[in-house]
């Protein structure tokens, strides 16, 4: 498996995409609210047809927008009685001709999709019964990067490119649709890019393969019977050598072309084909964890370097400085929310969309209910925590030491990593700052339990687009580094080096003794004083230890623990000593 894989739209297919909407094409009526939008690492054009069908269109299908528009296929019920051809199958599957729009039409094979539905029995019957049918979002992010195989390593898996998905306006009860429940969550889960209608009906849309399935051809004499399992073996071992299986693969799902001597054949002699139906296509185990690895060889390797300047950022991806640090800024187009990856290199800003990590199991960090540590679906290790920004602390204004607390606020993110990075220049070690994540809107806080100050301060500092960086009306969280070791370190040689803990879950476990946990205090004091800083509700869970491979605190050459600064929300200015 290579070191890296190939994205699975091109630069060319986004920007061709942008430019359709940016331009006169006749399109322009259908173009839903959010007209771009990005599943599974799969670029789609999103129309709306005035009856709130939905269409989904690919690259590949870009060139054929306007064949692919129901009405000039499906949707026109006399067109589909004289122009469709239901093929063989389990599934409802159909060949349709389009209508010709300007001169030009298309072949294509359009195929409800099964998703939450049984796999029949007498598939489920062989070691598959744990199968489960692919959303069709799944299903042509599997189809697309199955095809970039042959940028990876030798030999092409051909296949008919997928060209759309096909949503209609029509509700129809999910159980009538054949779909159980509990498998539809599971699916849903693994959609956050995106709702999953448990109500509507979706279909595929590919282009039609011309040829001849294998059975046909055994069945019409154009191949005999060694000859049509030959080509269904060479078929899976192909799929396995690129890392894919086909868990119901069949010869009718083998494409061949007849010609007038017989099948075509490439240089070596072998039949060409092409497969089709990917309901149940999945990655091998080896290629699954070879992606994983791969995504997170290249994060830790572009974390080492993130501040490096780069020349070219995709559309809609823009470096802005907000209050001296650097960060690659976009929208998040399938939550409507925002995203700020610290540094400068935009292939970063991919590794932080919320799809990546918000619904991956997590572990709740101590007894804040704000904080989780997760593994993301690249295997990034990662902190994330729900900023208290805009929140009053609860704290008593007759205190003296709580009153500055009640003056000051908490830190709005963009304050907290630029604290934390001012802190690691000056030589303090703290967690890595990765992303600041502006989500869906929060809910409306009393009056009493406000605190507009951020709001107020922040108010200049802009997106590229002109809104407020800061929002009362938006939810933010704060994405960083679960430490497990340098950076660089990681980047070098991918193991784990250190375990971090807090000093107060230490002194709990009895790795610090009283005094020895008091001494870390005061020293995290004096450095940070030092630093111009001060921290106005130091605690424990505050500083982050770190546990060796025999599970020993790491320490210094004075025998001090290395302490990790893991809060930012009431760190301030020191005050001058009287």
């Amino acid at each position: 498996m290579p070191d890296s894989f190939p994205p699975l739209i091109s630069a060319h297919g986004i920007s061709a995409m942008r430019d359709t909407i940016a331009r006169p094409n006749g399109l322009e009526e259908y173009l839903a609210p959010q007209s771009l939008i990005t599943v599974l690492g799969v670029e789609y054009l999103h129309l709306r047809m005035d009856d709130g069908t939905d269409l989904y269109i690919t690259e590949h299908g870009l060139p054929f927008a306007k064949c692919l528009l129901p009405q000039n296929h499906w949707r026109d019920h006399a067109w589909r009685s004289q122009h469709r051809v239901r093929l063989l199958g389990s599934s409802s599957v159909f060949r349709i001709k389009t209508k010709e729009v300007q001169g030009r039409s298309k072949e294509i094979v359009i195929k409800w999709n099964r998703m939450g539905q049984d796999v029949p029995g007498e598939t489920a019957a062989e070691e598959l019964a744990r199968a489960e049918f692919n959303s069709p979002f799944t299903e042509f992010s599997l189809v697309l990067e199955m095809r970039k195989t042959r940028y990876e390593s030798p030999g092409q898996l051909r296949t008919h490119k997928p060209l759309a998905i096909f949503v209609p306006r029509g509700f129809v009860a999910g159980e009538q649709l054949g779909r159980k429940r509990s498998k539809m969550e599971t699916i849903q889960r693994d959609h956050d890019e995106i709702h999953l209608d448990w109500n509507r009906n979706y279909a595929v849309i590919y282009e039609w393969l011309k040829g001849v399935d294998a059975s046909k051809a055994y069945g019409q004499g154009l191949i005999d019977r060694e000859g049509m399992i030959g080509v269904f073996e060479q078929a899976n071992e192909q799929l396995q050598s690129k890392g894919f299986r086909v868990l119901d693969n069949k010869p009718r799902h083998i494409i061949v072309r007849p010609q007038a001597d017989g099948l075509a054949r490439d240089k070596s002699g072998a039949i060409l084909f092409g497969l089709v139906d990917f309901e149940l296509l999945e990655r091998t185990p080896a290629r699954e964890d070879a992606v994983r690895a791969a995504k997170r060889r290249d994060y830790l390797t572009r974390q080492v370097h993130r501040f490096e300047p780069r020349e070219q950022f995709p559309p809609g991806i823009r470096q802005v400085t907000i209050m001296g640090v650097d960060y690659i800024y976009g929208e998040v187009e399938s939550t409507g929310g925002a995203l700020w990856v610290v540094g400068r290199d935009p292939v970063l800003f991919d590794y932080f969309l919320p799809e990546k990590w918000r619904r991956t199991p997590r572990t709740k960090l101590g007894v804040s209910p704000q904080a989780y540590k997760t593994v993301t679906k690249d295997n990034v290790h990662l902190v994330w925590r729900v900023s208290r920004v805009g929140e009053r602390p609860d704290v008593d204004p007759f205190v003296r030491s709580e009153r500055r607390i009640l003056a000051h606020g908490y830190n709005s993110p963009f304050e907290e990593f630029a604290i934390a990075l001012e802190l690691s220049g000056k030589g303090i070690d703290t967690e890595y700052p990765r992303a600041i994540y502006m989500a869906g809107n929060r809910s409306t806080a009393s009056p009493s339990l406000a605190d507009s100050s951020r709001y107020e301060s922040h108010a200049p500092l802009r997106t590229p687009d002109g809104r407020p960086i800061l929002s009362k009306n938006y939810e933010y969280l704060t994405i960083w580094g679960y430490w497990n070791g340098p950076d660089d370190a990681l980047a070098a040689k991918d193991e784990v080096l250190f375990e971090g803990q807090d000093s107060l879950a230490a002194y709990r476990e009895g790795r610090l003794t009283q005094r020895a946990y008091l001494r870390v205090m005061r020293a995290t004091k004096k450095r940070l004083a030092a630093a111009g800083i001060e921290d106005l509700s130091l605690r424990g869970n505050h500083l982050l230890l770190s546990l060796d491979r025999s599970r020993q605190l790491a320490t210094d050459d004075d025998g001090m623990p290395l302490i990790r600064i893991c809060n930012f929300e009431l760190l301030a200015q020191a005050e001058p000593a009287d």
